[in-house]
């Protein structure tokens, strides 16, 4: 099977790393010092034994590498839309498209290969806050899509260099909700690669329960420069994120991703994690651009189309897409 990752840091590393190890012919788009590492080093793994490496034809240039047989998307999301400019010569007829991304994606409501869509009176809605002119939908065909939750532990140390943690469970599903014989050869591959894999009827329904989970840890994080422990602890601002989330609740109940867990429950899950940095917050320390859009202002666009209340998901949009601007890592010109 021809794979090739799309975004090779750490989650896109790892699994490409094990999709390797376990016979599969991988290619990675990259750049700069990754590129460089990639291809004077290969992918390289940090595990018990030492660093062991495999091999990995790496370009910046998709249309050196033609149609794959697997796609795996594992950048951030402000990364997309240059992405979609360049991905079309990955993608053929018979190309999966796997997206290991965090928040809410282009296809969320868009139909899968046999046309069905979820959502309800939503089905077939473009969202503009992650897609915002149809850049992306346009270049990766919804019938390529596959959906992937990332439940990984994994850091890139340094270039083309990938450290795991035990945490190795990867949950898979059709946008349509159909189990179809290219899921069930993707949940045997990724199975044989190490992951504990499962398929879901539902890809959405557990985008968006880890959604609830970290819609409020990020973006806090990145405007305050607090860890887990901290926001949690915190009697006001851990009372805000359970209003946040009430209101995502809500919203999630609408489009048929009902959560049963109560805020707090999933407040203390979020603290057994300690003095942990959220992504979100790495992001700012490294001057990245941040995944607001996809984490945030998404859940804010599909409480507007079904009429439920946002009114603390908006202060939190508000003053963390402030923050963000004023440390120049979201565009001035994305204001919504």
């Amino acid at each position: 099977m021809k794979v090739c990752i799309y975004g090779v840091g750490a989650i896109g590393g790892l699994i490409g790393y094990r999709l390797a190890k376990s016979g599969c012919e991988l290619s990675g788009i990259a750049r700069g010092p990754t590129l460089s590492a990639l291809r004077a080093e290969g992918l390289r793994f940090l595990g018990e034994g030492g660093i062991e490496a495999v091999p990995i034809l790496a370009t910046s240039e998709p249309a050196e590498l033609g149609v794959q047989d697997l796609v795996i998307l594992s950048v951030k999301a402000p990364a997309l839309p240059a992405v979609a400019s360049r991905i079309a010569p990955l993608v053929g007829s018979g190309t999966v498209v796997l997206t290991a991304m965090n928040g809410v994606p282009w296809w969320f409501f868009r139909g899968g290969r046999s046309g069905h869509s979820f959502g309800g009176a939503l089905a077939g809605t473009s969202l503009s806050s992650v897609d915002p002119d149809g850049a992306i939908a346009a270049v990766i065909p919804d019938e390529s899509v596959i959906g992937c939750v990332v439940h990984l532990g994994a850091s890139c140390p340094e270039p083309g260099l990938v450290k795991s943690l035990p945490l190795r469970r990867l949950i898979v599903g059709e946008p349509s909700g159909e189990s179809t014989p290219r899921l069930s050869s993707l949940v045997r591959s990724l199975s044989d690669a190490g992951f504990e894999t499962e398929s879901t009827d539902s890809i959405q329904r557990e985008i968006w329960y880890k959604l609830w989970g970290n819609m409020t840890m990020n973006p806090i994080s990145a405007l305050t420069g607090a860890t887990m422990d901290r926001i949690v602890d915190d009697p006001l601002v851990g009372r805000f994120c359970v209003d946040v989330m009430a209101e995502a609740k809500c919203i999630g109940t609408r489009i048929g991703c009902p959560i049963e867990q109560t805020e707090e429950d999933r407040m203390k899950i979020s603290r057994e994690l300690g003095a942990f940095k959220t992504s979100m917050l790495q992001d700012v320390e490294a001057g990245r651009p941040i995944e607001l859009d996809a984490i945030v202002s998404a859940v804010r666009e599909i409480g507007g189309l079904v009429g439920e209340s946002t009114h603390n998901i908006d202060i939190l949009l508000g003053l963390s897409r402030l923050k963000a601007r004023t440390i120049g890592l979201y565009p001035a010109a994305a204001a919504r």
